[in-house]
């Protein structure tokens, strides 16, 4: 029967409206802290916001939810010339540090599978290439690279040894003409599309190489490591290699120990801390949009004092962490920022985040696990980078032999 034949109307109130988490409205920076940004820093921060708004905000959540690749997104993020991460290049505009790490901040702000894109394709294969290679390895891959045309990936953590990567069992047999690798390596974001994968391997005397391996070549295998519970919309392999030839010319020249292998390390830490702050800022104003506008109890979420009080926690902690990468980032600029430091950064800007995903996951109720309704995705992209670039207990090693002056490391 219809509404016209029994006399009744449909209650209105039982139907969910939709809710707009993306608003701008929610005021971000609660200390000020970006407001001196310099016009070309605040240039490449608003560059990277609209590129998320355009390119990555309507479907983000269905690839996360598939499991599937926005391949397309790594050709136009090289078009807009955001696969860089602060690397000098002749002909380009700078790009600071602070500048990276903003572009860091807003691509985790729209999604952590896009923002690692930018950490494997730019902060680490990219940067091997322009740190370690030579003037013809730039020109033939690095360009292409920044460019987003050929994908890049970084391999140095193995089935075995992640945090103790130093102790890479990868070997590169020297044989005429090249190197024959053979080994494994595991959670290698980009080593399976079909680019190149920059691989960490001992040569016969022990030291610690790096490698340009096409992933088409023979005996390159990558599979795809499936049922991850973060970072779903970018692939990590796990790679096995038997006998890959790899030419002499294919040899990265400056990468001849393990300390070449962490100079490379050692710029990206900062690019994690700056992804936690965009993660904890989505989080955060998803909260306060959704207790704007949800109703209950007859009055909107936001009207609580118990909510108010986890909004202004997840505010101070917010701001805590900004302002901390924020002068990280400076000393990196100057060229003062220790390893200490760095990690005292990521670790500090990690585990906040974990805070404030796990605060807007529970205030969002229900709501809160669903991958459409944005929190959900952050919240389990947080326990990635929470690992990756460095476990909390490795970084907080590193900080207790700063403090103490005796290693605790095996």
């Amino acid at each position: 029967m219809t509404q016209q034949q029994t006399g009744f109307a449909f209650p209105s109130g039982v139907t969910e409206p939709e809710y707009d988490l993306w608003s701008d409205g929610v005021d971000i920076d609660p200390t000020g802290v970006f407001s001196e940004l310099s016009e070309a820093d605040a240039a490449w921060r608003a560059k990277a916001r609209k590129f998320v708004l355009d390119e990555v905000k309507d479907d983000i959540h269905e690839y996360w939810d598939k499991a599937d690749y926005p391949l397309h997104l790594v050709k136009k993020l090289g078009d807009a010339d955001l696969l860089r991460d602060g690397l000098k290049i002749e002909g380009r505009e700078e790009m600071s540090p602070l500048a990276a790490g903003l572009i860091n901040m807003e691509m985790a702000r729209g999604d952590g599978s896009v923002a690692t894109i930018i950490g494997v394709q730019g902060a680490l294969a990219l940067r091997s290439v322009i740190y370690c290679g030579s003037p013809e390895q730039i020109a033939k891959y690095g360009m292409p690279m920044l460019a987003g045309e050929l994908p890049g990936a970084f391999a140095l953590t193995e089935p075995t040894h992640g945090s103790d990567s130093v102790s890479l069992e990868t070997v590169a047999r020297k044989v005429e003409g090249g190197y024959a690798i053979s080994g494994e390596k595991k959670w290698i974001g980009n080593g399976s599309i079909g680019g190149v994968s920059i691989v960490w391997a001992r040569d016969e005397e022990g030291k610690v190489r790096g490698f340009i391996v096409h992933q088409e070549a023979e005996g390159y295998r990558a599979t795809n490591i499936e049922n991850k519970l973060s970072l779903r919309a970018i692939w990590q392999a796990h790679i096995r290699m038997d006998e890959v030839f790899v030419p002499d010319e294919d040899v990265l020249p400056e990468a001849n120990s393990f300390k070449d292998t962490s100079r490379v390390l050692f710029a990206t830490r900062l690019g994690v801390a700056w992804a936690a702050v965009g993660h904890a800022t989505a989080c955060y104003e998803s909260a306060v949009n959704y207790a704007k506008q949800r109703i209950q109890f007859g009055r909107p979420l936001a009207a609580s004092q118990i909510v108010q009080e986890r909004l202004a926690r997840m505010q101070s902690e917010l701001a805590t962490i900004q302002l901390l990468v924020m002068q990280a980032t400076k000393r990196d600029a100057s060229g003062q920022l220790t390893g200490p430091q760095a990690s005292l950064a990521k670790f500090t800007a990690t585990r906040t985040a974990r805070s404030v995903a796990s605060n807007a996951r529970d205030l969002l109720g229900g709501n809160g696990i669903l991958t459409s309704n944005r929190v959900a995705r952050h919240f389990a992209d947080v326990e990635a980078i929470h690992t990756y670039e460095g476990t909390e207990t490795v970084q907080a090693l590193i900080m207790g032999r700063n403090i103490t002056g005796i290693s605790a490391f095996a």
